[in-house]
């Protein structure tokens, strides 16, 4: 337990406005999207970067765990205060954008920035940050920094790592650094902004973020094509980017989720509709735009699509998104729990490792609706459960660790964008092995020797 006297040498950092221990804060700021709770025992909010810097030296010097946290929108437990102490909010002052710099197409934030906030104020000045995770509109980029976020978008563009020039962040013992510069090429010592890129708050606290933009596309398109089954719609997915085809994004729905989608909410989809791809494509003059479809429609209809369909306008395009937008709230309908990994493979390799997925599913007898962003080869597996039945949770996290293993016989990954925080702790070992994450647990040690930053993440000591 914190002790007052604790409390009040924070408060002397920051204000005593700026430190609370009431019970509200603490439940505000004790869960994240997994739903799962962890009060922490005070929330401070540093005004600046020096704010940071003194409030982990002290915590430092005292022992006290810290847990840095933006928005709280992830979905593994990243910035949840597992092991106690104070949660560090860097959303409530740090959240401006420093810097819009045209000429050299870069962006400078704090990073409570919300996302799409830097999205619309780089798209004013004909720019572009293209990663988009589904938070957008509430995460920060200095979470999305520290569990590496993706989005729809990253089938063209990338995710998070590939959009960062450089950072500034606090060592726990309260040393500042910078970390990459704002120049195109850098190749002076070792990368440590792609260190602390996915390490998930446990090294060092991000307190500046120079992100790279690029301009924005004058025309985009939105497609659908509709397929008899996931294995004709998953061939089309890696045959058609082999192909040529550079779309923005190429969004996967099962069969179970189009399903749902009738079902639940109605959506008007072919009766032999058995997966969709959704999509945009981009690009500076129409011709490109037109060249990107006629790639995408040959190469669907190649591997068996029965339809394609371009958005005729931007209202069309939102219609065929609106599929998309819904396959998560829609496959409630098979089960009132849902066990959501984000796994990746090869895309070459989706319609085995789907195939075996659904086998996985029929040996526990669950339904798993799969979706998510197969033009990058990353899926949403949905292990669809009873939520109030703990037999049921128990297998269904059985099934999550076969399918785990699996994924990573394949080449694959725990994890293409939400993190391992603490959800996915315990299966680190499936994915590493014991050098490795040795290497991980030294590299721990050499930013944070008293281990106070964000401890027990990502399977590392509490």
């Amino acid at each position: 337990m914190i002790k007052s006297r604790h409390i009040e040498g924070l408060e002397a950092i920051v204000g005593k406005e700026n430190v609370y221990s009431d019970k509200a804060h603490l439940i505000a700021y004790s869960y994240d999207a997994t739903r799962t709770r962890y009060e922490p025992e005070a929330v401070v909010f540093p005004r600046h970067e020096e704010d940071v810097s003194a409030v982990l030296k002290y915590c430092n010097e005292h022992k006290i765990v810290i847990t840095p946290r933006g928005a709280g929108s992830g979905f593994t437990g990243g910035a949840l205060p597992a092991n106690g102490g104070i949660i560090l909010g860097l959303e409530k002052y740090m959240n401006k954008i420093l810097e819009i710099d045209f000429e050299n197409m870069v962006a400078v934030v704090q990073p409570g920035v919300i996302n799409m906030d830097l999205q619309r104020a780089a798209k004013e000045v004909g720019l572009f940050y293209p990663p988009d995770p589904a938070s957008e509109e509430y995460s920060t980029l200095g979470g999305n920094v520290s569990e590496n976020a993706g989005g729809m978008r990253a089938a063209k563009y990338g995710i998070t790592k590939d959009f960062v020039m450089a950072l500034r962040a606090v060592r726990p013992n309260g040393d500042i650094i910078r970390a990459g510069k704002r120049t195109i090429k850098d190749v002076a010592g070792y990368n440590i902004a792609g260190i602390l890129i996915a390490s998930e708050g446990t090294l060092a606290v991000i307190t500046e973020i120079t992100l790279k933009l690029i301009p924005y596309p004058k025309f985009t398109k939105g497609y659908m094509g509709i397929f008899p089954s996931v294995e004709s719609a998953m061939n089309a997915v890696f045959k058609s980017l082999a192909s040529g085809a550079n779309p923005v994004a190429m969004e996967f729905l099962d069969s179970l989720v189009v399903q749902a989608l009738k079902e639940k909410l109605g959506v008007e989809l072919p009766e032999d509709a058995g997966a969709l791809l959704i999509g945009d494509v981009d690009g500076n003059v129409s011709q490109e735009v037109a060249f990107q479809l006629e790639i995408l429609e040959n190469s669907f209809r190649e591997n068996g699509a029965v339809d394609f369909i371009v958005a005729d306008d931007e209202k069309h395009r939102e219609k065929l998104w609106y599929a998309r937008r819904n396959a998560s709230p829609s496959i409630t309908i098979f089960g009132s729990k849902k066990l959501n990994e984000d796994i990746s493979v090869p895309r070459s390799l989706l319609p085995k490792a789907l195939k075996n997925i659904y086998e996985i599913g029929d040996k526990y007898g669950f339904k798993v609706p799969c979706f998510g962003h197969a033009g990058d080869g990353n899926i949403h597996v949905n292990v669809m459960v009873d939520g109030s039945n703990s037999e049921e949770l128990v297998k269904g996290h059985d099934a999550i660790k076969e399918i785990f293993e699996l994924v990573v016989s394949m080449g694959g990954t725990l994890s293409g964008e939400h993190g391992i925080g603490t959800s996915k702790a315990p299966f680190m070992s499936i994915a590493f092995n014991d050098e490795e994450l040795t290497l991980f647990r030294d590299l721990k040690h050499a930013f944070d020797p008293n281990n106070i930053l964000n401890p027990g993440k990502m399977g590392l000591p509490s």
